[in-house]
């Protein structure tokens, strides 16, 4: 569904809209497998120490938020480009 949206932009607009929806989709598949590295990782450190969940799940949210601020970002350039 979201490739053939997708690919209807990209061929709507010329070569210049399908870089800018193919820069978008990675943006946002990067920003999927960062969070994902994150939620890992933060779940492995509250195995390792449980008594530090509070901090771990505070610095998990804080570099998430981070994560999903630069996709943004990137999908809005990618967009203005269009």
């Amino acid at each position: 569904m979201l490739l053939s949206v997708l690919l209807a932009a990209a061929s709507a607009g010329g070569l210049g809209t399908m870089g800018a929806t193919l820069g978008a989709g990675l943006a946002a598949i990067g920003a999927g497998l960062g969070i994902g590295k994150i939620g890992a990782a933060a779940m492995d450190a509250i195995a390792r120490q449980p008594e530090e969940t509070n901090k771990i799940r505070m610095n998990m949210f804080i570099v998430a938020a981070l994560v999903e601020g630069v996709a943004l970002f990137a999908i809005v350039l990618c967009l203005l480009a269009i």
